[in-house]
């Protein structure tokens, strides 16, 4: 029987010591750290050997802490939200308050609020946005299952969730849109 519970103090202590946690969500497994940290955020870009020039996906537990970090949510956003029956990240512009690397050049950054339990917990517990990246080198497959992470990332990590809470994911990464102020709609990723 796992304990729930002790996970997530492990997990929310490695975060707030600006450690990388490898967990599950509500689409693939993802690597994670502070959002608001940018030597964490660093180190996911050195593990998945990725340029830092491009922006990381972030996830919230909830509206009240995705309005801390744009500055102006567009209308539409939150009834996006509100109907979608699939994870869907959204990409906002005006972020604020997140580590400059994860925010793309034109100030714009994802953000998801993920459908998943345990997921949520470490987010709502840790009180920060985290960072939700694939756990895979840059440009290899997405690991759907636990099963399908490298020894390399796995050992990269400094925890990793137990693969028994990958229950409530959907093994496949989210849709995209990106949302400009005046109600703008762009499908990045169907």
């Amino acid at each position: 029987m796992m304990d729930t519970k002790n996970a997530i103090e492990q997990a929310v202590k490695i975060l707030k010591d600006g450690g990388v946690i490898l967990y599950p969500t509500d689409t693939v497994w993802g690597l994670g750290c502070d959002a608001t940290n940018a030597v964490a955020v660093e180190k996911i870009y050195k593990i998945k050997k990725r340029e830092d020039n491009k922006s990381l996906i972030i996830l919230v537990d909830g509206e009240d802490m995705l309005c801390r970090y744009i500055k102006e949510i567009p209308q539409v956003a939150l009834q996006l939200i509100e109907i979608a029956d699939q994870p869907l990240t959204i990409i906002y512009p005006g972020a604020i308050g997140l580590a400059k690397n994860v925010i793309a050049e034109d100030n714009t950054v994802g953000i998801r609020i993920p459908h998943h339990n345990f997921c949520l917990q470490i987010i709502h517990r840790f009180n920060r946005p985290i960072i939700s990246t694939s756990a895979n080198i840059s440009g290899e497959k997405a690991p759907a299952y636990f099963i399908n992470i490298s020894e390399y990332i796995k050992s990269a990590a400094d925890w990793v969730a137990d693969p028994a809470f990958e229950a409530d994911s959907t093994g496949k990464p989210s849709s995209i849109i990106k949302l400009g102020l005046g109600g703008e709609v762009q499908i990045i990723r169907k």
